[in-house]
């Protein structure tokens, strides 16, 4: 059986780039501990000084104090590789977009991990259902697609895969909630929600300039103004 949502503390992240280290530091923001790999030690730990580096900028400008920084950060621990997280309840994978390199990753994590842990993709266009397929274990595989910056963007788009069990679906909903994100249930569709409509409107805002319609500014603006978004398309 999975873990239910309420039984799970510790979280495994794998990836140390931007997306990866927003969901460690999310996660301990909210209290999870994280087991936080990357290809090597050494990258993450650069990933986890990156984070460190972030936070240290928030307590000049006053929004933290250096205690709650440090309390924060103990709760981060890099650890060799993927099969390091193989205790972790639920592990995030935030790696580069690429079909093969995920389906490898999912492969492996597969091999490493506990029977029960879940295992989530926080791809934002990648068929679950193609990553779940790698494994033995499609019914634990789910889609975590975080926003960028992931400790400010309050967004979480859930998607199932065809074999999704509820009880699977139901602790990523949570813990997502616990870690204060708005959790939205979207189908297994290419780009899912947000990306099939984000990027046909960008790329519409780039066909109006190439025609000549409106200058950069005036695109951005009219569409901050107009439709009440806090960034233009072109920005």
């Amino acid at each position: 059986m999975s873990p239910s949502s309420g039984e799970i503390r510790q979280i495994g992240v794998l990836g140390a780039g931007q997306m990866g280290c927003g969901i460690a530091q999310a996660a301990a923001q909210s209290g999870f501990e994280v087991l936080f790999a990357d290809q090597t030690l050494e990258t993450a730990e650069k990933g986890k000084n990156k984070i460190v580096s972030q936070l240290k900028k928030l307590v000049e400008k006053g929004k933290m104090t250096a205690p709650e920084v440090e309390k924060l950060t103990a709760l981060i621990h890099p650890v060799k590789g993927l099969r390091e997280l193989g205790v972790a309840p639920l592990v995030v994978e935030a790696v580069t977009e690429r079909p093969e390199l995920k389906f490898q990753i999912f492969r492996d994590l597969d091999e490493a991990c506990s029977p029960s842990t879940i295992l989530a993709s926080n791809t934002s266009s990648i068929s679950i259902t193609l990553i779940a397929a790698q494994t033995r274990r499609p019914e634990k595989v789910a889609g975590m697609h975080f926003m960028n910056p992931v400790p400010i963007m309050k967004l979480v788009e859930g998607i199932r895969g065809l074999q999704t069990s509820d009880e699977t679906f139901a602790a990523v909903r949570s813990v997502s909630e616990r870690m204060g994100k708005t959790f939205v249930a979207v189908k297994d569709i290419p780009g899912f929600a947000v990306n099939r409509i984000l990027m046909p409107m960008i790329n519409e805002a780039i066909q109006v300039l190439y025609e000549g319609i409106a200058s950069v500014e005036d695109i951005d603006t009219a569409m901050k103004l107009g439709t009440n978004q806090p960034m233009g398309p072109l920005t």
